[in-house]
C-alpha cells in the first residue's frame, strides 16, 4: 500500500507539472505560433482563455482580434499545448492576444460572461427569434429562457428590413457529450457532481418507452451511454420533443415533431420524452457502464485499484466530468489499472463569430449572480 500511495502521488505531481503557475494576464500583440490543438471561434481573449481552461489538454492560446488586418481570420481562438507547458516561441504580431489556461488558478468553470459585443454576430445555432426593443431586452430574454446560452440582436439600422429589431436566441451544449463505444474490460461513468440539464426545485423521473422506436423527425444524432443520458441530452436541447436511443452503437437520436408522435416496436431501441420544465432525477449518473469506453478528452490518468475509486477520484477533481477505468484484465498490460479523468468544453461557445454592423451579441447572465427581471 505504501508503494501504491507513493506512485499515485508521483503521478499526481507529474500531471500538475505542466504550466503550474497561475498566469491570468494576457500578452497583447504577441503570438504563440505553432503547437495548435484545435481552433474555435471566440468573441474576445477572455472568452478564448476560458475555452482553453475548459479544454482537457489546452495550456495556452492565441486569439485573433477583430482589428486583425492580414486576412479574414477574425475571432479565431487557437488552443495550444506543448510537453513543457510553455510556448516554444513568442513573436510580436499586431492584432493578436495570447495567454494561458486558468487550470492552475482554481478556475470558475461556470464563468459569468457579461460582456456584450457591438457590431458582432454570433452566427448560427438559432432556435427561436422574435422582436425586442433593444439588445438589453434580448439579453434578458436569453437569460430567462433555460435553453438559451447566447444571443444576437439586430437593431433598427441593419440593412435587411426583415431582421430589424430581431432577437435571435441561440443554443450550445452545457452538458458533457463523451464519445461512447464498446470495449472489454473498461468501465466508464460520470462525475457525481456533474450538472445535467436545467436546475429546478421540481424533480421528475421522465418518461421512457422500452423496446420502442419513434421514427422520423431527427434533428441531431449524438453518442450517449444510456437511454437516461440520451433523455438528459434531449431535455437540454430546446427543440427536442422526443428521442430514441439505439443500444447497438450507443446512438442518441434527438427528434422534433410538435404534431405527431408515432411509436413502433423495436427491441433494440428505447424512446422517451424530455423534461423541459423540471429537474430530471440524476440517479442514472451514478451508474458505471461496464465494457464501455468514453474515448478521448483526457485530462490525465492515475493508477488505481478499481472503478469505484476512479469514479470518486473524478468526482473530487473539479475539472473532471467523466472517466474511463481500465481493469487489471485488459489485454494490454501497459494500460491496466489506469483511471482516465476526462472533460469537454461545456461553457457557451458560438459556432461562428463574425463582424456585422448594427448587430449586438452576448451571453446569458444566468451565471452572473443576479438574474434580470422577466421580459
Amino acid at each position: 500500500m505504501g508503494i501504491y500511495l507513493i506512485l499515485l502521488g508521483l503521478l499526481s505531481i507529474c500531471s500538475l507539472s505542466l504550466s503550474q503557475d497561475c498566469k491570468t494576464q494576457h500578452e497583447v500583440d504577441v503570438d504563440f505560433p505553432g503547437t495548435d490543438i484545435t481552433s474555435v471561434y471566440s468573441p474576445d481573449a477572455d472568452h478564448c482563455q476560458q475555452l482553453c481552461t475548459q479544454h482537457p489538454s489546452c495550456l495556452f492560446f492565441t486569439f485573433i482580434r477583430g482589428n486583425w488586418t492580414r486576412d479574414n481570420r477574425h475571432f479565431y481562438c487557437y488552443l495550444k499545448s506543448t510537453t513543457t507547458g510553455e510556448p516554444r516561441v513568442r513573436t510580436p504580431l499586431l492584432g493578436v492576444t495570447s495567454g494561458y489556461s486558468l487550470k492552475p488558478c482554481s478556475p470558475d468553470l461556470k464563468p459569468c460572461l457579461s460582456q456584450v459585443y457591438q457590431n458582432v454576430d454570433f452566427f448560427g445555432a438559432d432556435y427561436r427569434t422574435f422582436f425586442t426593443a433593444d439588445y438589453e431586452e434580448c439579453q434578458r430574454a436569453c437569460t430567462q429562457d433555460s435553453g438559451c446560452q447566447f444571443f444576437t440582436f439586430t437593431n433598427e439600422d441593419i440593412q435587411m428590413e426583415s431582421i430589424r429589431f430581431k432577437c435571435h436566441l441561440k443554443f450550445s451544449w452545457t452538458i458533457p457529450r463523451p464519445s461512447v463505444k464498446s470495449l472489454r474490460n473498461v468501465v466508464s461513468g460520470f462525475s457525481l457532481k456533474i450538472q445535467m440539464g436545467q436546475q429546478s426545485d421540481t424533480v421528475c423521473q421522465g418518461k421512457l418507452f422500452p423496446r420502442t422506436d419513434i421514427p422520423g423527425g431527427d434533428i441531431m444524432m449524438l453518442p450517449a451511454a444510456s437511454p437516461q443520458h440520451c433523455q438528459a441530452l434531449c431535455s437540454a436541447h430546446p427543440l427536442c420533443t422526443f428521442f430514441s436511443f439505439v443500444r447497438n452503437g450507443f446512438s442518441c437520436q434527438l427528434k422534433r415533431d410538435e404534431t405527431y408522435l408515432v411509436i413502433r416496436y423495436n427491441d433494440g431501441i428505447t424512446s422517451g420524452l424530455p423534461a423541459h420544465f423540471c429537474q430530471l432525477d440524476n440517479n442514472w449518473v451514478k451508474v458505471a457502464h461496464e465494457n464501455v469506453d468514453f474515448g478521448g478528452s483526457d485530462i490525465r490518468y492515475v493508477l488505481l485499484d478499481d472503478a469505484d475509486t476512479c469514479q470518486r477520484t473524478c468526482t473530487e477533481d473539479a475539472l473532471c466530468q467523466f472517466y474511463s477505468y481500465v481493469t487489471a484484465q485488459f489485454t494490454d498490460p501497459a494500460y491496466r489499472r489506469r483511471c482516465y479523468l476526462k472533460r469537454s468544453i461545456t461553457m457557451p461557445a458560438p459556432p461562428k463569430v463574425a463582424k456585422l454592423t448594427n448587430a449586438v451579441s452576448g451571453f446569458t447572465l444566468r451565471n452572473c449572480g443576479s438574474t434580470p427581471s422577466h421580459v
